[in-house]
């Protein structure tokens, strides 16, 4: 699939000079994500517009070269580096959010709105769009939709496919097409919106999107309870959501995690803490205020050490800070990084930490979890140097060890990083063969020619 020299001046022609590179220092910087692999393009394209989007791929289907998606490229999968070359397609011109309708709780935002300039957007006019993943600040919407992304407020309020109304966008072979609505209701056909949602940009290349929105609301309670044990802080989640409360958020925090916080931003959460668990409950006044007495009660009978409830919004800011602090500040463990995200369901949680535990005593690894505890999304990160091989084997065991241990438990390899490259070899131990087969299938319709984000997903044995 290399890019012939006539190729390029083609897509010079498509986006105009000014948008369309192949200087070296310009495809190294589009040559990776966060997953950290890395593949050098062929060249970076910028479209202003869905139409030069459409001839874009319809250039790559007759010239025979891939074109791979991308937002912020802030994706822990490798979903959007460029495996096989060609042209990488950065979204970043469709910046823009074209209305907002409070009347009717819906608004159509480009695909390259960075995912925290639309909630200010929305929240200006007393509205909410709750998916807020960790990387909210830099991550954009479309990006947001290729991995379905989710983020601490899923336990109550869902993941991207629960706002995602309708998009328009263009398919591999460059068709542009419109799917879904602006209304809550409609089976009108199949659900193709909810489709492409999560599809890791296989199916389609998405411009715009129609997004559900609701009140904002009136009040938010944050809270820490403080643990000395992460079994029990686990077994105390598991007793909130029995008793049938639905928080906004659980996040939870291992004593390494806490530690990694405090590095970055100084004192904010308690360091000796075994572990930490960080809530907010929701509503108007009287509601938040009695969820809120609810948590601390279940909290100290579970054997929490203390429970807080933050007393301003910047304090509140302060501590949601500090759990967005971990992940980049890991590296004071070691210079390289293995992130997974697994699904328990929300009573295994317990059993899932006990087995981190052990795998973490019986390696000698530095294992360090946290993660969206309401919804049984722990992120496990292990810190190690990729150089030493008898170590990385080991980790790449030990991966293997917790996947497995995930399913056995009836969960899932990826709750919202997606499959990308870094877990397409295991995507069977989840994926029954005749499910495998079917989705296969439905990629070689949208995608004949295998032009779309190719390499992706389905795991490549050549």
């Amino acid at each position: 699939m290399a890019l012939q020299t006539s190729t390029f001046r083609k897509l010079q022609q498509i986006t105009g000079k000014q948008h369309c590179s192949r200087e070296k220092e310009d495809l190294i910087c589009y040559s990776y994500d966060a997953a950290a692999k890395t593949y050098l393009p062929d060249v970076v394209v910028f479209p202003g517009n869905i139409e030069e989007i459409s001839a874009v791929l319809k250039l790559a289907n007759r010239d025979g070269f891939a074109v791979v998606p991308r937002g912020a490229g802030s994706g822990m999968t490798g979903g959007s580096v460029p495996v096989d070359g060609g042209a990488i397609l950065v979204m970043t011109r469709f910046s823009a959010i074209k209305w907002i309708d409070k009347g009717n709780l819906v608004a159509c935002a480009e695909a390259g709105v960075v995912t925290s300039d639309f909630h200010k957007a929305v929240e200006a006019q007393g509205l909410f769009y709750p998916p807020d993943p960790s990387s909210s600040e830099f991550s954009t919407l479309g990006g947001n939709l290729a991995e379905c992304a989710g983020g601490p407020r899923a336990v109550k309020y869902g993941v991207t496919r629960d706002y995602v109304l309708g998009l328009e966008g263009v398919l591999p072979t460059g068709e542009i097409i419109k799917t879904g609505v602006q209304t809550v209701k409609s089976v009108v056909g199949y659900d193709l919106t909810r489709l492409f949602t999560g599809s890791e940009g296989t199916l389609c290349i998405v411009a715009s999107l129609i997004l559900r929105l609701l009140p904002l609301p009136e009040t938010i309670r944050t809270m820490t309870a403080v643990f000395d044990r992460m079994e029990t802080a686990a077994e105390t989640v598991s007793d909130i959501i029995q008793r049938g409360i639905i928080p906004r958020t659980i996040e939870y925090m291992d004593n390494a995690a806490i530690k990694c916080s405090e590095s970055k931003l100084g004192p904010v959460l308690p360091p000796d803490a075994g572990a930490l668990l960080l809530m907010e409950v929701d509503g108007n006044k009287n509601e938040a205020d009695a969820a809120a007495g609810l948590l601390e009660d279940i909290c100290m009978t579970g054997g929490a050490l203390k429970v807080e409830t933050a007393e301003s919004d910047e304090q509140a800011a302060a501590l949601w800070q500090a759990r967005r602090a971990i992940s980049p500040s890991l590296f004071q463990y070691g210079p390289d990084k293995i992130n997974e995200d697994i699904v328990v369901p929300r009573n295994k949680i317990p059993d899932m930490v006990r087995k981190i535990r052990e795998l973490r005593d019986k390696t000698g690894l530095t294992i360090v979890s946290f993660g969206h505890a309401g919804d049984g999304n722990i992120h496990f990160n292990i810190m190690l140097d990729k150089t030493d091989p008898v170590e990385f084997e080991k980790a790449e065991k030990t991966v293997e060890a917790l996947f497995e241990y995930t399913v056995a438990l009836g969960g899932s390899i990826s709750g919202e990083h997606g499959i990308g490259i870094t877990k397409s070899p295991f995507l069977e131990k989840e994926v029954g063969p005749v499910e495998l087969d079917l989705m296969k299938k439905i990629k070689k319709v949208f995608d004949p020619n295998g032009i779309l984000n190719p390499g992706k997903i389905f795991y490549k044995t050549t």
